[in-house]
């Protein structure tokens, strides 16, 4: 398939720049093959789903990512963390007028990294401090560049989960943006089980895709960890004939990424994916995903695409337009289900 298959002309005033100011109170689109796509409220979630079902989150915490420092020359440098890697040490790309040498110098704030070297597209640095708490202590939230705009002081609450617990990634799950205590509530009075996973989300979320046939493009890794609850929960939600509710394209993928043999058991466990979901791949865990509209020509649109299907996709999101729903991270949701059939060749496994 060709990239040019999955773009889409928005109009730049449908772009959320700000959240609503309830998480629950945007809008949902529930869209339909053989009749009209639902218009809905995202706190109408808990009846749109069954008890029984397993909702499936992504509790890993957006960092303050953002550093902006100089070199020992005194050229300005903007830096965004992609991995902590350990406790004084990180993987980084960095804005500068002029490459970093190994060994040379970056003055933060309050803190200094060493340059080590390069690994691909990202630099090593070594930190004088721990990294966490530099970041803490100067760092920015890292906020989709197509927000053009500075983070404010309601950024570091409102681009972040409520319920998000281990820090690590440098991109909201921004799903789950639209969940607060309430509706979380309001699910488990309806009989809906609650699961996480953990994938902290990478720069490489914000990498367009640059090369025309999609199969040549190539996934950033990104790290992930799933508990044994996790797997029993859904173990248990299989057998009782319960849905598996993704809330994310990070919660799905980390779940099929670790989807073991023929019967599609997930795996408990740390690990790694690249895994790029195209159409015709075959999902093996999850069975209806909760998710933002996505960006044109992105590889999340070719993810919910290869789920729900190319021509739904395009059709709900011409509804969406139409109907001036809010796109992007701070935007409005789509609950997609997986169609029945599903027999569709494995994709890019990595």
């Amino acid at each position: 398939m060709r990239i040019t298959d999955f773009d889409f002309n928005l109009p730049d005033d449908l772009i959320a720049r700000e959240p609503t100011p309830e998480r629950s109170a945007s809008r949902l689109l529930v869209p339909r093959d053989a009749q009209p796509h639902q218009n809905r409220r995202f706190a109408d979630l808990p009846q749109l789903l069954a008890p029984g079902d397993l909702i499936v989150f992504n509790d890993s915490r957006v960092l303050r990512a953002r550093l902006r420092g100089h070199k020992q020359t005194g050229g300005a440098v903007e830096a965004l963390i992609e991995r902590v890697t350990d406790t004084h040490t990180a993987l980084a790309q960095m804005r500068m007028s002029k490459p970093a040498q190994p060994g040379s110098t970056i003055d933060w704030q309050r803190a200094q990294a060493k340059v080590i070297g390069r690994t691909g597209e990202f630099w090593q640095l070594a930190f004088s401090r721990p990294v966490f708490e530099v970041l803490e202590d100067e760092g920015e939230m890292p906020l989709p560049p197509y927000l053009n705009r500075a983070p404010g002081q309601d950024d570091d609450t409102r681009y972040q989960t409520v319920y998000a617990r281990h820090p690590g990634s440098v991109a909201a799950p921004t799903a789950g943006l639209h969940f607060d205590d309430t509706l979380l509530t309001a699910l488990a009075a309806r009989g809906i089980e609650r699961a996480f996973v953990t994938l902290h989300v990478g720069a490489g979320t914000f990498q367009p895709v640059r090369v025309d046939d999609i199969r040549e493009h190539r996934m950033h890794s990104e790290h992930y960890e799933i508990s044994e609850a996790t797997a029993a929960a859904i173990r248990a939600a299989r057998a009782r004939g319960g849905r598996v509710v993704a809330v994310g394209t990070t919660s799905l993928r980390t779940l099929e990424s670790a989807a073991t043999g023929a019967s599609g058991e997930v795996r408990s466990g740390p690990g790694d994916t690249a895994l790029f979901i195209t159409p015709g791949y075959r999902f093996q865990v999850v069975d209806a995903l909760v998710t933002n509209f996505h960006l044109p020509r992105s590889t999340l649109l070719m993810l919910v695409s290869a789920f729900a299907g190319i021509d739904l996709i395009r059709a709900a999101y011409e509804h969406a337009i139409a109907d001036r729903y809010r796109f992007f991270s701070y935007g409005d949701a789509m609950l997609l289900e997986r169609p029945p059939a599903h027999d569709h060749i494995l994709s890019q496994h990595a």
